[in-house]
């Protein structure tokens, strides 16, 4: 065997070290991870272990309206005066003087079809009266010429000058005469009635707002077909619809069970989603004389008292039905909490604010009860507060919420 045979042989420790170390490398740095997360649980369960566990409630806004009102409702803005606007006959949009929210008058244009043809009409009308004036005037005279010469001629045969026949022929004139006369007057009436005719087929082309009103869609645009049935293809019917802001009700459904705690004129509140914050007075108009079966409901009708720019139709509502009007001091609305959360500290009186997972220490002015609730001034609606145990907080503490299940 030679010795490059026996070198081969020759067992490397270097080699055989090198895995050995790497694996106790590995095996320090799980340690130090396992380490550090043992830390963090114990660091963990150290803060939660001196946390108290705390049930909160929150400050919110009450009105005094609420604690006599005997039944609450939900409806929708609905405008007692409303149209969709048409023509009376049928023809192309030439022009649209409105768009949505415009305010029109009643009588105001707001639209107008073609109408050229129907101008022609009234001229050639008004042509026609001026023609039968002058036929009168002509008949006039040719009365006024005949009854001169029946008078002459009436003389002259007393006199004998003149034959019975001339006479006659005078007569047979005058009566023609007077026919004529007649005839000129009936076609000045016709003429005039045609005129009139003429003159309202125009006026249908016009397109008038029918009362004082607020436009709330534009269902036409130049170029349609406007027809007043809108039977056609693709014809539109109403070229604008509009409202009457100031006929706008409040339409609530009231089941049938709590009829008896609504009357007529009743005060009530009426809450918009689209007005948050607000509350507006209202009575109740009508009771309608009808039961829905599908829902077991009556619809009620409450008129606004007060008319407000910012409630439109078809906003969604809420209507208190009050026991008694409203006073001023009702209207303003009042902070108030759970007077269980009001704790002394220092001959003071506050309330533990939640702020994040600490409670801090707020002084409150407590004012009259509302209820079962506390008029507070020194906290603002929604904000969140400790209400148990209280015995166990402190200014700046720290403090943990209930697990949900």
């Amino acid at each position: 065997m030679t010795a490059e045979s026996l070198d081969a042989l020759t067992i490397d420790k270097n080699r055989q070290m090198a895995p050995r170390r790497k694996n106790a490398s590995r095996s320090r740095m799980i340690a130090i991870v396992i380490a550090v997360l043992a830390a963090g649980a114990v660091i963990l369960f150290t803060i939660r272990k001196h946390a108290v566990t705390i049930e909160t409630t929150s400050v919110s806004l009450l009105y005094p309206t609420q604690s006599f009102t005997l039944l609450n409702a939900s409806g929708y803005v609905v405008a007692q005066r409303k149209a969709a606007v048409a023509a009376k006959t049928t023809g192309r949009l030439e022009w649209l003087g409105v768009e949505e929210g415009s305010k029109v008058t009643a009588g105001q244009i707001v639209a107008r079809l073609e109408n050229k043809d129907l101008e022609a009409a009234v001229r050639q009308a008004e042509a026609t009266l001026q023609s039968a004036k002058a036929n009168k005037e002509q008949s006039r005279a040719e009365l006024t010429d005949a009854e001169t010469s029946l008078k002459r001629q009436k003389e002259l045969l007393k006199a004998g000058i003149v034959a019975q026949a001339d006479y006659d022929v005078a007569d047979a004139r005058y009566k023609r005469a007077v026919a004529a006369t007649a005839a000129a007057e009936a076609g000045i009436a016709n003429a005039v009635a045609a005129l009139q005719g003429a003159g309202i087929n125009l006026d249908y082309s016009l397109i008038r707002a029918p009362f004082d009103a607020v436009v709330l869609t534009k269902n036409a645009d130049v170029g349609d077909i406007i027809t007043p049935l809108g039977a056609a293809a693709n014809a539109k019917a109403a070229v604008v619809t509009i409202a009457d802001l100031a006929s706008l009700e409040v339409e609530a459904d009231v089941s049938e069970s709590n009829l008896a705690q609504i009357r007529q004129s009743q005060p009530c509140e009426i809450t918009l989603d689209a007005v948050p914050g607000s509350r507006f007075q209202g009575v109740v108009h009508t009771v309608v004389p009808t039961a829905d079966r599908s829902k077991a409901s009556v619809m009620v009708k409450v008129r606004f008292l007060e008319r407000d720019q910012r409630i439109f139709p078809e906003m969604s509502a809420k209507v208190a039905f009050l026991e008694h009007a409203a006073q001023s001091r009702d209207k303003v609305a009042r902070v108030v909490i759970n007077p269980a959360a009001v704790v002394s500290r220092d001959v003071r009186q506050g309330v533990y604010l939640v702020v994040g997972d600490t409670v801090r220490f707020t002084p409150v002015t407590p004012g009259a009860k509302v209820g079962d609730l506390l008029e507070v001034a020194g906290v603002k609606s929604g904000d969140k507060v400790a209400l148990s145990p209280l015995d166990k907080l402190k200014d700046g503490g720290k403090i943990a919420f209930p697990e949900k299940k």
